[in-house]
């Protein structure tokens, strides 16, 4: 695997393009076109949240139905959720324009929205939008980039990532883009996400892929513990790298599953580490655990806790939060014979073992919290199963956000 620069453009066949069409932002883009040349099968997971967004349920119903899809319209700013029929008929109608537009049928067309609850997206804008995105795409990875910060709400970077891989002689190329910043919780998190793929694969094995990969990537990430009504993670593979096709789990579907594993993981922590107000990425990692399951939850558990997220913003080692996160889980475990680490890109500091704190320098242990990424590392030694979570610090910054959100 090799780890390339780009985003959606990066594959084959995929062109791209970011607008400024003013739905709510003024003086920057917010309309974004991800398209492939050719038809592409597709395979979609989606908000767990009861409330789904109008955007959800189209392309709900188009990935389940739709024989291929060919183009992904993205708007920021105003998120098109609890706006009824309304809301829904903006869907289609950006479908049909896109439609006419780029040549395709209007079931081939993927819409998605990421901004304020409860507004109507003005549809005049968004068409005009449409108009735009069409006559800009090109396959370049300068608009690979554009269309990664025309999706961006309170995002303060772009987030991106590119792999390519060798399968049966062809060179497959993978990449993606997301947005993410707040209201971001797992069983499917607060975020868009497109990711392209020149892979021919079969749509059931795009599918598995996907679902199978998603438990361990996205759905391990939270900022706020709130699931949003707008979640999307969508991969696209239109086949033009030529590969002989992905029917089963063979061998190149375990390459190809690993590069869409590095990709995910990658734009998860870019969402974490990006969190509303955050100044850490704050990664919680278990290991020998008695079951897959129970490190999932152990881990997940620690980094959604406000009070250890809270801990890692003052740069206080205080090891009670994170052994009360653990304890609160719901997984069984003796307090007595775990041991918990903090831990840098440069250094392990041995926090707590055999039921009690070690001795440890509680500067040392403030300047490993301090760092820009953080790990809490907690050794259950109950089994051989692993999982690591990612967050962020709370800060005060992210109260100022969200308390001005609609201004």
């Amino acid at each position: 695997m090799r780890i390339i620069e780009g985003g959606v453009t990066a594959a084959q066949g995929f062109e791209a393009a970011g607008i400024e069409a003013a739905i709510k932002y003024q003086n920057r883009k917010d309309m974004a076109l991800v398209y492939s040349q050719t038809p592409c099968r597709a395979a979609g997971v989606f908000t767990s949240n009861v409330v789904k967004a109008a955007p959800v349920l189209w392309d709900q119903e188009i990935v389940a139905h739709a024989p291929a899809v060919q183009a992904v319209v993205v708007n920021s700013g105003i998120a098109n959720a609890c706006t009824g029929q309304q809301g829904y008929d903006c869907c289609r109608q950006t479908a049909e324009k896109t439609a006419r537009l780029l040549g395709i049928a209007s079931d081939a067309v993927l819409v998605a929205s990421t901004g304020v609850i409860g507004n109507q997206i003005p549809v005049e804008k968004l068409l005009a939008g449409v108009e735009k995105l069409a006559a800009a795409k090109k396959d370049t990875a300068e608009a690979g980039t554009m269309a990664a910060e025309a999706i961006m709400t309170t995002d303060t970077v772009s987030k991106q990532a590119a792999v390519q891989i060798e399968l049966g002689g062809k060179t497959v190329t993978i990449g993606g883009m997301c947005k993410g910043s707040g209201m971001i919780h797992p069983n499917m998190c607060t975020m868009l996400a497109f990711v392209t793929t020149d892979a021919v694969i079969s749509r059931e094995m795009l599918q598995t892929a996907l679902r199978e990969d998603v438990v361990d990537t996205f759905n391990m990430i939270s900022v706020d513990g709130d699931t949003s009504t707008n979640d999307t993670l969508v991969v696209l593979a239109n086949g033009a790298a030529g590969n002989p096709e992905i029917t089963d789990r063979d061998e190149d579907y375990v390459k190809f599953k690993e590069a869409l594993n590095y990709i995910n993981t990658t734009l998860a922590k870019k969402m974490a580490g990006d969190g509303e107000g955050a100044t850490a990425l704050f990664e919680t990692k278990v290991i020998h655990a008695a079951s897959k399951e129970d490190a999932r939850i152990l881990s997940r558990s620690v980094i959604g806790s406000s009070l250890c997220k809270a801990a890692i913003f003052g740069h206080d080692a205080n090891f009670g939060r994170f052994l009360c996160a653990l304890g609160y889980s719901g997984v069984s475990f003796d307090p007595e014979k775990i041991e918990l680490f903090f831990e840098n890109e440069e250094k392990s500091i041995l926090i707590y073992k055999d039921g009690v704190a070690v001795e440890y320098s509680e500067k040392e242990a403030a300047q490993v919290l301090a760092s820009p990424e953080v790990r809490v590392l907690v050794d259950m030694h109950m089994g051989e199963e692993e999982a690591t979570a990612w967050g962020c610090d709370l800060s005060y910054e992210y109260v100022k956000i969200n308390a001005d959100y609609r201004s």
